[in-house]
């Protein structure tokens, strides 16, 4: 490993700063990273297609004067389109589909003058809280590599935490962003609905719930990158007003005084671990020191039929990802084409009808008017970001008797004899049970963040999750650089680090 030695005691608002006043190159930044993830990703497996070449090439070529001129970066391998770079999505069905042209992020993300060295593994179409794929196999958390780093950011989460860039990109349709951030110590926010682009392959990401964004170890880069990226794109299906001013401008500014709710019982009335507990119970004693008014409640919603309207729309959205192989594949694609669960997902998908899918949805809007009541009382919600430490590899996986079962209902084409059984609603209550608290800002739209301010005694992070008013990204903000300061965790490094 040669370059620049003390690369992980910056971020990448700091990396940029050290380059643009030429006290260290971008070549020799580039260096460093490379042999950081050379180091580390055989034990993590958090990097599944490095792009050392193209970096090195954009190197030469000359970058653009942005905000992170010469910063190593990695790019999540789902919707981020990079011209000439597989884009497999964590199925072997796409393995080798190159798309022609960047996605507007990337685009904009090239713009700001990231240098992306590598991809980062996902879940199958980033399905999972975990990141378990069969195409590249799991990633594992630097933090203890028996357990998961979350999902289905995963890659980037682990890649972040062990110290290979100071940043990665992220999507989050049900906390994608926020519980690898979570499971892996790290700062994860989930923009406003509409805040960044989609195009020009998307349009409503998940029916609305999905956005992308970033997974930093400060406040201060996931603002910065949120600057360099919002703004709508041509044929946008949102347009939400810009912020008051720059993002990277709230950070070190005073919240002021909030009133936080908080709440630590799951919306599914499942169990949430009492390190999660105690991790918002501390939480809301410090926002209290530190000016705040906290009380504990909660909205008025029905968290199992919530969680029931988004696995409606999950499985749509997989039956449609499996229609539209054909397009990549040149055939219609068959249960060999994906793994066992994702083809009994979309299986499930094909049942409903268009009147049950609409009405799922509309739950989610009715949902949005009672937050929307809610925050006019109290400006933030306070929550567990998960409902669990990180589970070891493997242990949300489908168990041999369920996938005997997935084989023969695969085989026989029974999705509507899977629905009629009230397999739905188990499944709903099972693969959310972990992870109940973060769908709420996923349904509504609104701007979500975990912060990592707990750990438990035998080293695992837990994160904070706060959802804040529509379209007000910079109370979040301003709160998480309060935080952040109050209780810092830049430099919490993990067992396994470059």
């Amino acid at each position: 490993m040669g370059g620049f030695k003390e690369y992980d005691r910056y971020d990448g608002t700091g990396l940029a700063e050290l380059i643009r006043k030429k006290d260290v190159s971008a070549e020799e930044v580039c260096e460093e990273a490379i042999g950081r993830i050379e180091k580390v990703n055989p034990s993590l497996n958090a990097v599944v297609t490095p792009m050392y070449d193209l970096a090195k090439k954009s190197l030469g070529a000359g970058l653009p004067d942005g905000p992170f001129t010469g910063v190593p970066f990695l790019l999540k391998d789902l919707l981020g389109a990079y011209a000439g770079v597989p884009l497999t999505g964590g199925s072997r069905a796409s393995r080798n589909y190159i798309p022609a042209h960047d996605s507007e992020l990337v685009a904009r993300y090239k713009k700001a003058g990231f240098v992306t060295l590598g991809k980062t593994n996902c879940p199958e179409f980033g399905l999972l809280g975990v990141t378990e794929p069969e195409l590249f196999g799991p990633t594992r958390n630097p933090w203890n590599t028996d357990r998961t780093p979350g999902g289905s950011s995963g890659g980037s989460a682990a890649a972040v935490a062990s110290g290979m860039t100071p940043l990665a990109s992220g999507g989050d349709g049900g906390g994608s962003i926020r519980i690898p951030s979570s499971h892996c110590g790290l700062f994860g926010l989930k923009p406003t609905r509409g805040r960044n682009p989609t195009g020009p392959d998307h349009g409503a990401l998940w029916q609305g719930a999905a956005v992308e964004h970033v997974i930093t170890r400060s406040v201060r880069d996931s603002a910065a990158v949120l600057d360099a990226t919002c703004g709508t794109d041509t044929g946008a299906p949102y347009i939400i007003p810009p912020p008051v001013r720059p993002y990277r401008e709230e950070v070190g500014l005073e919240p002021g005084p909030l009133t936080i709710a908080f709440n630590t019982r799951s919306p599914l009335d499942t169990e949430v671990h009492p390190e999660c507990v105690k991790a918002v119970e501390d939480a809301a004693i410090l926002l209290q020191k530190l000016g705040h008014r906290v009380e504990e409640a909660r909205p008025s919603l029905d968290g199992k039929k919530l969680a029931s309207s988004y696995l409606t729309m999950y499985f749509g959205e997989i039956a449609a990802d499996i229609e539209e192989l054909k397009e990549i594949l040149g055939r219609k694609a068959n249960r060999d084409d994906v793994e066992a669960l994702t083809w009994t997902l979309g299986l499930l998908g094909r049942t409903f009808s268009a009147s049950y899918f609409v009405e799922a949805i509309r739950e989610w809007d009715r949902a949005a008017r009672v937050m929307g009541r809610f925050n006019e009382k109290y400006d933030l919600y306070l929550t567990p970001t998960v409902a669990s430490p990180p589970v070891k590899i493997g242990e949300l996986q489908p168990k041999p008797a369920e996938q005997v079962a997935m084989k023969i209902v695969n085989a026989l084409g029974l999705g509507t004899l899977l629905k009629m059984s009230g397999m739905t609603d188990k499944l709903a209550i099972q693969s959310l049970s972990k992870t109940p608290f973060t769908q709420l800002a996923n349904f509504t739209g609104l701007p979500a963040m975990s912060v990592p301010l707990h750990w438990t005694g035998d080293g695992l992070p837990i994160g904070i999750h706060f959802i804040g008013r529509f379209g007000d990204a910079a109370t979040v903000l301003r709160l998480a650089a309060q935080l952040e300061k109050a209780r810092p965790w830049f430099d919490k490094r993990p067992p396994v680090k470059a």
